[in-house]
């Protein structure tokens, strides 16, 4: 596989990372390179815009997910054909499991595929002291994998004046600087950045960003960097290869279920290597709209109704009454059914939208979805089933994630999610034989069993149609 690979991470949230990211992805295909791009741990929105940006899916890698040997796979699956990787991390560079650990942070994902890390410094109202910060970074593990560092928010008078320090001092490259830019900033709302296709003119700022980047960062240098990154084992972990070449694999290959997945501007976040695995298994993917859409689409076997923006289309979601209607009689007659988060309130009795206004949904399970203002149930869970006989229940401990503005006043109670490193925990997933819905998101490349689990329950349903 290709091994010019660096990351891009930071000490905190909102230093500019992903505007940083995009532009240098948009400045170095520009020069001719072709980049993979990847998203350190269970962010969607993220790798739209590194989608937006490369012309294909960005991946996530996630150490909470995935072990070291199924994560360098799936690095180097997406990175084989690459002249370069560009992996941006998440949150702060140690922010890991309960706060207080580095396990699962963007530092144990340099670490388990060995990757030269670039830290954005924000600099605004700093000078000297930024590098005072920065050689805290260094410092706080023994082998940091820190080699370099752009400055964001700085002026080149600064910079050229705190460059030769960083080198000299420091021991690591100074890699440019980013001046204040307006007009490349990337909106935010409740749940982080706003969607590509909702930026005014996202093309024309990141042309604008590759060719600030081009007069204010070394871009020599971090190609320089990326090639210095050793060679990486990417082999198929064995446990992967004898599920794909197992019994279960093969006779749902022979029936090619087809699936409808849920997508348009209400339903948008969904890993590509979870779709990725499916299909490996044989299923085929068949996508539809639940905003325009008036029927569900024939033929299918199994639907996904993944997180997004619901409640910003709470109006046309319920207007649509025949799909509403399709959807319910399906679930109702046992097609299988996986629903996260914003999918999931879509099924419910009823949902409230940003301005409290409350819209009859679904009501394939009970509850009613509500706007909470804040965050709940935040970060990493693991999921242990509660009730004998729901999907998922006999593939061992789940992993998943959280991250929502609304809540149910029904939540389901099939699993046990437990915060790792934590005490708190919660009953949560409404869960039938053939059907999980509930807040978690969930990464089947954790556990490729669910996958299969799921793909077979569609075949069934499937030979009794």
């Amino acid at each position: 596989m290709s091994r010019n690979r660096f990351m891009i991470a930071a000490p905190k949230s909102g230093s500019g990372k992903t505007m940083i990211t995009c532009g240098l992805l948009r400045a170095f295909l520009l020069r001719g390179k072709k980049v993979a791009a990847f998203k350190c741990g269970p962010d969607y929105i993220d790798p739209l815009f590194h989608e937006t940006v490369v012309g294909a899916p960005s991946r996530n890698l996630d150490p909470f997910f995935t072990d070291g040997p199924m994560t360098r796979y799936l690095f180097g699956r997406h990175a084989n054909s690459a002249d370069l990787s560009v992996i941006e991390g998440v949150m702060g560079y140690y922010d890991g499991l309960g706060g207080t650990s580095d396990e699962a942070s963007a530092y144990d994902l340099a670490q388990m595929t060995d990757t030269p890390v670039i830290l954005v410094m924000d600099a605004r109202g700093m000078s000297l002291s930024v590098l005072a910060e920065l050689q805290g970074f260094l410092k706080f593990r023994q082998n940091s994998g820190i080699r370099g560092v752009i400055f964001n928010r700085m002026s080149k008078s600064m910079y050229q004046l705190l460059a030769p320090m960083v080198k000299e001092t420091l021991g690591i490259r100074p890699l440019g600087y980013v001046p204040e830019c307006p007009d490349c900033r990337l909106e935010s709302r409740h749940l982080g950045l706003v969607l590509p296709d909702e930026v005014k003119d996202l093309s024309g700022r990141l042309d604008r960003l590759a060719a600030v980047l081009e007069e204010t960062a070394d871009l020599d240098g971090m190609l320089e960097l990326a090639a210095e990154a050793r060679e990486l084992s990417a082999e198929m972990p064995a446990k992967l290869k004898q599920l794909l070449d197992s019994p279960q694999a093969e006779n749902i290959r022979r029936t090619a279920p087809v699936i409808g997945v849920a997508r348009d501007e209400a339903f948008q976040f969904i890993y590509a290597d979870n779709l990725k695995l499916l299909e490996e298994l044989g299923a085929r993917i068949c996508w539809f709209s639940p905003i325009r859409d008036r029927h569900l689409p024939e033929g299918i076997q199994g639907v996904l109704l993944c997180g997004g923006y619901p409640e910003l289309y709470a109006g046309e979601l319920s207007g649509n009454d025949s799909m509403k209607r399709e959807l319910r009689e399906a679930l109702r007659q046992g097609m299988p059914c996986m629903a996260e988060c914003g999918g999931y309130m879509y099924l419910s009795e009823e949902m409230e939208d940003m301005e409290g206004r409350v819209w009859p949904m679904v009501g394939a399970v009970p509850g009613n979805g509500f706007r909470t203002g804040k965050l709940g149930r935040f970060g990493y869970i693991c999921l242990e089933a509660l009730q004998e006989g729901v999907l998922g229940g006999g593939c061992g401990t789940l992993r998943g994630h959280e991250f929502h503005y609304f809540d149910s006043t029904d939540c389901g109670s099939a699993f046990h999610a437990q915060k790792p490193n934590r005490k708190r925990g919660w009953d949560c997933i409404h869960g039938t034989g053939t059907m999980m819905a509930g807040f978690p998101h969930l990464y089947y490349y954790a556990c490729p069993e669910l996958a299969v689990e799921f793909l077979e329950k569609c075949c069934e349903y499937g030979g009794t149609k």
